[in-house]
């Protein structure tokens, strides 16, 4: 299956490039909301880069800038950028790609009341940071409706064989289509955008949950 995007990775940065600018909506640190770009980078961070009174935004710029990396739509992790996971997924002509960083120390469970509760205080904050792709231009709805369908996979592959958090206080889900071309104002779970963004995000997820979990004391 060719790729929506490339992805290289050299700590600190983990770099998704696409060939074509792209549409991007999501919570990124520096771009917010409905961006335009043909870059997404991830920048590992330490608690040492940012203590009290930094701005992290305005870091986040220089450290792109100085990778020659200026204008990326960029997010922030302490997760070793190398434990990334990318997965694709085919349905009925459509095509996503997913690509996933996950730590959980700084994830929340949801009790039966609907409340959340934050687990035991980490000692280094996790957060799951989340690029998916799809090669068909979507309307602004459309471009909601996808990230909707990115979240419910990603929470459910965190509950999935007995998992309890259903995401961390810092996750960012960023959604990319292309900028160019008819757009369609669907991608709901059942349709073949929805259903392509549902298996890549849940693989996606799984494995670097899997991962992850290897890694921690029991």
């Amino acid at each position: 299956m060719e790729p929506l995007f490339e992805t290289s990775c050299a700590q600190p940065f983990l770099v998704a490039r696409f060939a074509a600018r792209q549409r991007i909506l999501g919570w990124s640190l520096n771009r917010p909301g409905f961006a335009a770009g043909d870059l997404v980078a991830w920048l590992e961070v330490r608690d040492a880069d940012l203590p009290i009174g930094v701005d992290p935004v305005a870091l986040l710029e220089e450290r792109l800038a100085g990778a020659g990396l200026a204008g990326a739509i960029g997010m922030m992790t302490a997760r070793d950028v190398r434990r990334h996971h990318v997965a694709r997924a085919e349905a009925d002509g459509m095509r996503a790609q997913a690509l996933v960083t996950l730590g959980l120390t700084n994830g929340s469970v949801l009790d039966a009341e609907g409340r959340l509760r934050d687990v035991a205080p980490p000692e280094r904050a996790g957060t799951i940071n989340m690029l998916v792709a799809l090669p068909a231009p979507l309307d602004d709805g459309a471009m909601v409706e996808a990230v909707s369908v990115a979240a419910m996979a990603r929470s459910a592959a965190l509950l999935a064989d007995g998992g309890r958090i259903v995401g961390t206080g810092t996750d960012c889900i960023l959604l990319a289509c292309p900028a160019d071309g008819a757009r369609q104002n669907h991608a709901g779970i059942h349709t073949p955008a929805g259903r392509c963004i549902t298996e890549a995000v849940h693989a996606a997820t799984r494995a670097a949950r899997a991962e992850w979990e290897r890694e921690q004391p029991r």
